[in-house]
């Protein structure tokens, strides 16, 4: 015998697997499966599936057009109407136009606010603004371009270069607008 073995043990083992044996042979004894199929086909016979009554459709009610007043979708008047306003943003386009076309200049990489006037020079009676951008200078006069809206400058004075701008609106068509940019005091190079 093993020490901490109970001497009783084995024989308790083999009394509960014969006490399942037995509970098993007995369940399994005498039955033929008879009153579960007559139970369940009672059951079957007696469920009814309970279908929802469906709802006939509502009636078709036709609204009346209201948009009589106003051009027809597909009408002659409708494109003319939008043939005259595309010809009329014909000018509009005519200014992105020449834009498109001509040689960007280095200060139109950068945008107007990364732009600073710092000082301004008078080479000969014409004036020539110096203005920073990404940390190098550059000499500005009128006709040169800076920014990423088409600016072209208009004028440079004592404090400020004015400059015409091309952008967009709300509608999609191209405009001008005018821009400045002021002197920065106490901004040295």
């Amino acid at each position: 015998m093993t020490r901490g073995a109970h001497p009783l043990r084995g024989l308790w083992a083999g009394l509960g697997i014969a006490a399942v044996s037995l509970g098993l042979l007995a369940c399994s004894s005498g039955h033929d499966g008879g009153d579960l199929a007559q139970w369940m086909a009672q059951q079957r016979a007696s469920a009814r599936p309970q279908v929802p009554e469906i709802q006939p459709p509502a009636a078709y009610q036709p609204q009346p057009y209201e948009g009589v007043d106003a051009p027809a979708p597909f009408s002659e008047e409708r494109l003319v109407r939008v043939l005259r306003s595309d010809a009329a943003s014909g000018a509009s386009s005519r200014l992105i136009e020449s834009e498109m076309r001509r040689r960007r200049e280095p200060l139109e990489e950068f945008p107007l606010d990364a732009i600073t006037m710092v000082g301004l020079l008078d080479m000969g009676g014409r004036r020539v603004a110096l203005v920073r951008a990404n940390g190098l200078l550059y000499q500005v006069a009128t006709g040169h371009y800076l920014g990423q809206n088409y600016g072209r400058v208009t004028a440079v004075s004592d404090h400020q270069i004015t400059l015409r701008e091309i952008v967009q609106d709300a509608a999609g068509e191209w405009v001008e607008r005018t821009a400045t940019l002021q002197l920065q005091e106490g901004t040295g190079p």
